[in-house]
């Protein structure tokens, strides 16, 4: 009986893991849950909706269908000056910017983190070779080089936005982590796996790695937003998705025209709704991982 309870005093005094105190902070912030449960909302119906419409549809053009009021002949959102639903294009053009974000943000991270981890813990020339990289890929115009690149490919496709953006994308992250990794290298659990004969690949991803849990999940939720504003943004400056691609910076893009910004609406102002929303909820779910992740440094 004594056995027992010596247990569960030591079970009690066990503190809870990183992972358990950045749930517990989340949980605390109401605003980020109900900004996590509207985009959860946001998510499945723009994947379900995008599962059910036809893009070739929804693109063609049809001038008879001009400038269509919402809720004319069946136009929830009304059409653009093609004739085009705006409802299909902006189902359609949020799950492209959504996929093409995430895509990024997965890409980056695994590239950024994984170098900056192993530079980290190597140190050494490979630290001071893969920084130089860094730096040089960091003072490069990289607005002006995505421009160039989507002017001189033939058939640029989505596939093609992903790899040139991914492709500058990685190396604050390396920056990030190599310096978190440097700190995490001299720590006493890192010497005691070496002298144990631990393999380094276990110790840089089964040790190091899981104790930078908090700093990889806060840093993928607000560069998810990043990414999905980027895209948009060249979109929206026509060096971003392929005109014959939905995308809501296309869509934002026809308020460049005062006769669409003023007396059309309802052509550009549903997708300018859609992003401000989405953002709102990505950032403030990140700002609440943020706190958390500093409750769980706080707490050690």
């Amino acid at each position: 009986m004594s056995k027992d309870k010596t247990l569960d005093k030591n079970t009690a005094s066990t503190p809870p893991g990183g992972l358990r105190v950045i749930a517990r902070e989340f949980t605390k912030d109401k605003v980020a849950l109900v900004s996590l449960f509207l985009l959860v909302i946001i998510l499945v119906s723009v994947f379900a909706g995008a599962i059910i419409m036809n893009q070739e549809e929804v693109m063609k053009v049809n001038l008879l269908g001009r400038y269509l009021a919402p809720g004319v002949d069946g136009h929830i959102l009304g059409t653009d000056e093609g004739g085009r639903d705006i409802f299909g294009q902006l189902i359609i053009g949020a799950r492209n910017s959504i996929v093409i974000g995430f895509s990024i943000t997965i890409l980056t991270s695994l590239v950024g983190v994984s170098l900056g981890i192993v530079a980290g813990y190597y140190g050494g020339k490979f630290d001071g070779f893969l920084m130089r990289i860094v730096d040089f890929i960091l003072i490069l115009p990289t607005l002006m080089m995505i421009i160039v690149f989507v002017t001189i490919v033939k058939n640029y496709t989505i596939y093609h936005f992903i790899f040139i953006m991914s492709l500058f994308g990685w190396t604050y992250k390396a920056r990030l982590f190599r310096t978190r990794t440097l700190s995490e290298a001299s720590l006493d659990y890192v010497n005691a796996s070496k002298t144990l004969g631990t393999s380094d690949f276990m110790i840089m991803f089964r040790e190091i790695l899981p104790n930078l849990s908090s700093l990889v999940i806060v840093n993928l939720t607000l560069n998810f937003a990043g990414n999905i504003g980027i895209e948009t943004s060249l979109t929206y400056l026509g060096f971003g998705l392929p005109a014959t691609v939905p995308s809501l910076g296309t869509l934002i893009a026809n308020a460049r025209s005062a006769e669409v910004l003023e007396n059309k609406t309802w052509i550009w102002l549903p997708a300018a709704v859609f992003i401000l929303v989405m953002m709102l909820c990505i950032n403030y779910i990140g700002q609440a991982f943020q706190r958390a992740a500093d409750a769980k440094q706080r707490l050690g």
